[in-house]
């Protein structure tokens, strides 16, 4: 059999660096998140006594870019982790080489040297809000990238020419346990009619996955002389910027309004069963609902649940996001309203790791070629436990396109 690897390759504008990734999306499993590994390809005879360094940059846009003005920019960057690449410091590694850097060392020969990079599980999630239709510039939010490049210290401004910057992802899955089912029930007494309106609304689960519709279960009791005149069902994101103290907003990503069995009469009761589907479609043009954070060619969904190990520690640069649905009966100009809302989770499914059988005398890769000029994927399966790797890298000649002296 023939083992197949899925590897993201970008080459710097010069043809002198060249970086290989197994992944784009970095899972956090609340107590430590996945490393960043890969492989890194360097031009020894172009280096001249320099180095080349990695580093993890998070970016939290808070501001509008085009607000921008005399100095003033609404945007921080950090520093998540760094390292040098080559030449190999003289400490040993404390991390063992994965089995996608084995088989690419394997392959690229000397010039190839691996790295790895370690984000605090403290780290925000990313998340870009959704800007204005009339807005432009970058949109608001947490970015992370990987950015490799040349120079004689970290602390050296890089040189365009001879940096690669990848864009990567910090993301969560849904727990494997579900939690409480969520129950709500609420009575309301009028002050000058005698009697109490009940409702109780219940979910299925607590955990649903993006794309899975939510089924609330409304059972509404009218001992009061009040008339449940319509219903709407509303699922509202939650946001939370943490780094300013009135940085809270609620967007509705999903409503139903509902007349079936109204008006509900004194003494009367309705019982109905609703499913509302949580989209980005139905929030597209609104501004400020977040999702996750973009990749080129890729699509993206509302930004997942943030999950705490410990609701303590969440970092000031991180954006808080959570879910609820919200049920409420109108009883018209002078009867006012009933709401009851329940949190739920809405969250990544955790991929299924499937065995494919591979063919080694009929091997297909379907090369992948990305928006980005210098990027490109090959599939991959890592499962596989045989002898033989194969890999095929579709380059993209920039120089020929567009020449320019070495830096």
């Amino acid at each position: 059999m023939v083992a197949t690897f899925r590897v993201f390759k970008k080459i710097a504008p010069n043809g002198k660096l060249a970086l290989y990734l197994g992944k784009r999306d970095f899972v956090d499993q609340l107590t430590n998140v996945d490393p960043v590994d890969g492989v890194v390809t360097v031009d020894e005879d172009y280096l001249k006594h320099r180095k080349v360094f990695g580093q993890i940059i998070a970016t939290f846009r808070y501001g509008r870019e085009e607000d921008e003005v005399m100095g003033l920019q609404f945007v921080k960057e950090l520093c998540m982790a760094s390292e040098q690449i080559y030449p190999v410091p003289s400490e040993e590694k404390s991390y063992t080489l994965t089995r996608m850097q084995d088989r690419l060392l394997t392959k690229l020969g000397s010039k190839a040297f691996p790295f790895q990079f370690q984000i605090s599980s403290n780290a925000p999630n990313s998340v870009t809000l959704q800007p204005g239709p009339d807005e432009g510039g970058a949109p608001c939010g947490v970015s992370y990238e990987l950015k490799v490049f040349v120079g004689d210290s970290e602390e050296d401004k890089s040189h365009k020419r001879s940096t690669v910057k990848f864009g990567i992802r910090k993301i969560q899955w849904a727990p494997i346990k579900q939690g409480r089912q969520p129950c709500s029930v609420i009575r309301k007494e009028f002050l000058l009619s005698p009697g109490e309106l009940e409702l109780e609304t219940t979910l299925d689960r607590q955990v649903f996955h993006q794309g899975d519709p939510i089924t609330v279960n409304i059972s509404i009791r009218n001992y009061s002389s009040k008339i449940v005149k319509r219903i709407r069902i509303s699922a509202v994101q939650s946001i939370d910027i943490c780094m300013f103290a009135s940085g809270h907003y609620r967007a509705t990503v999903a409503c139903v309004d509902m007349q079936d069995g109204c008006p509900i009469s004194p003494g009367f009761t309705l019982q109905k069963v609703v499913e509302i589907r949580p989209s980005l479609e139905y929030s597209c043009v609104k501004r400020g609902v977040a999702y996750e954070g973009q990749l080129k060619n890729n699509d993206t969904n509302l930004a997942c649940s943030t999950l705490f190990l410990d609701q303590e520690h969440k970092d000031t640069f991180g954006i808080v996001v959570s879910y609820s649905i919200k049920v409420k009966l109108f009883l018209g100009a002078l009867g006012g309203e009933v709401v009851a809302e329940l949190p739920f989770i809405l969250m990544r499914q955790r991929p299924t790791k499937k065995l494919e059988n591979t063919d080694p005398q009929n091997v297909d890769l379907g090369v992948e070629q990305l928006k980005s000029s210098r990027e490109n994927t090959i599939d991959t399966d890592d499962q596989l436990n045989d002898t033989e790797d194969n890999f095929i890298f579709q380059d993209f000649d920039r120089l020929k396109l567009n020449p320019g002296k070495q830096d």
